[in-house]
């Protein structure tokens, strides 16, 4: 039977003990005004830039970095997303560029933590392009990145959810907390 200090899931672990880096994100990303419909075409094009380094400093070596066991179980193969955000950069006519800023990968704990922080933006994600499709200036926009799951974006969330809370034990909790705050790290330092 698991004690009581067992009984949080460190999917929720994860939530509490990230949310001053996930109000930070939405800080830098002006956030506010997309409800409000004032973002504009450059907040988007700084949003995408700024998404698109992330995953091209970390999307490759997540996924290597993850055990066959969880390739399979979270559908890794239909969870790329640099593919989609490269459309999205051609489109804005944004140039591919590198980051100064390195991101390092101490174990699959780690990758799973930065995967958290991916997947879960994916979520908003869905949320920003429903709103901006709405918001005057959008209309041409092909939400590649932000709208990457389509219709499935709550299941394929309540899968790595589910795999995520049932596979990782509570000794490896804070192993998979610090890969995500080094992705938030690396989101929040990055331009």
């Amino acid at each position: 039977m698991k004690n009581s200090l067992n009984l949080m899931m460190v999917s929720e672990y994860l939530k509490q003990n990230t949310a001053e880096y996930h109000d930070a994100a939405e800080k830098l990303f002006n956030s506010e005004k997309i409800f409000n419909k004032t973002f504009t075409l450059e907040d988007y094009k700084k949003i995408i830039h700024i998404n698109y380094l992330m995953l091209l400093h970390s999307e490759d070596k997540i996924f290597k970095s993850l055990s066959y066991r969880f390739s399979e179980k979270l559908q890794l193969n239909q969870r790329r997303k640099l593919p989609l955000i490269q459309k999205d950069l051609k489109s804005l006519s944004l140039q591919n560029r590198t980051a100064t800023y390195t991101l390092e990968i101490e174990n699959e704990h780690e990758a799973l933590g930065m995967l958290y922080v991916i997947e879960g933006s994916t979520l908003g994600g869905n949320v920003i392009a429903r709103q901006l499709s709405k918001t005057e200036g959008f209309d041409d926009i092909t939400f590649n990145f932000f709208g990457c799951y389509q219709e499935n974006t709550g299941s394929m969330w309540k899968v790595f959810k589910d795999v995520l809370d049932s596979e990782v034990s509570k000794e490896n909790y804070e192993e998979v907390l610090s890969g995500a705050k080094k992705i938030y790290t690396f989101l929040l330092n990055v331009n």
